[in-house]
């Protein structure tokens, strides 16, 4: 919308109205004249659109500013969490056998459900299928059923980076991008479907840079294939 071209366009109709006053009727250049206020009073009334629409965008952004802020503020108000999650790795480590596609571990201030991806994703996908969505909503059932603090959803990926065209195109910033687009595809479920409050979930994408076991073997690299769900104590700061 560019107001000074209709102005341009308004002063260039003033000109020849006055031009060919001489020679027209009075009702035709009347009727130029009316046509003249009209295309001012539009004008005008446009202009005052802009302006609003303009602070309704002004206000949007202060707002989309101060809820950033605001995540970011209860993101970090909860850093010793990656201490807790730490022991996880120790956990697996100590187990003795392959942990399960969907399995609980207890850790200070609050329990981990680790997810295989295989359970929620086809690879190189963030969409999850009826089997996934009705384990989520399970494992929701089982959140809401016991006092909770924060919940933080943690998507991983393991280390061999995405190259198939029809994946990068989905993905152009490759395993990041994966990691927080499933961990935001879990959370929707927990939320929108399982009715857990919003307000206590947050997400997060890792990539490839928060493994449980090394990159260096297939079983490896699928326990770091997974999603987290880390539920912290409700007695837990927010």
């Amino acid at each position: 919308m560019k107001i000074t071209s209709l102005s341009t366009r308004l002063i260039g109709v003033g000109l020849m109205t006055a031009m060919l006053a001489s020679c027209v009727s009075q009702e035709q250049y009347q009727r130029a004249v009316d046509l003249a206020e009209q295309y001012q009073d539009k004008t005008h009334k446009l202009e005052a659109e802009l302006a609003r629409l303009q602070r309704q965008r002004d206000s949007l952004e202060g707002e989309v500013r101060s809820q950033e802020a605001s995540y970011l503020q209860a993101g970090g108000s909860d850093v010793d969490y990656e201490a807790k999650i730490s022991q996880l790795q120790e956990q697996l480590q100590n187990l003795g056998r392959a942990p399960k596609d969907i399995e609980r571990f207890d850790v200070d201030g609050g329990y981990v459900y680790m997810i295989q991806d295989k359970v929620l994703f086809d690879s190189g996908s963030a969409e999850i299928g009826a089997k996934g969505k009705s384990a989520l909503i399970e494992l929701a059932n089982k959140i809401k059923g016991e006092p909770h603090g924060r919940i933080f959803v943690r998507g991983h990926t393991d280390a061999d980076p995405v190259k198939r065209p029809e994946t990068l195109k989905k993905f152009p910033h490759g395993n990041i991008q994966l990691s927080a687009e499933r961990a935001v595809a879990v959370a929707a479920i927990l939320t929108d479907e399982a009715k857990l409050p919003g307000r206590d979930v947050v997400v997060m994408g890792f990539g490839r840079w928060d493994p449980v076991a090394g990159n260096d073997s297939s079983d490896a690299k699928r326990l770091n294939r997974r999603v987290e769900i880390f539920v912290a104590d409700a007695t837990a700061k927010r």
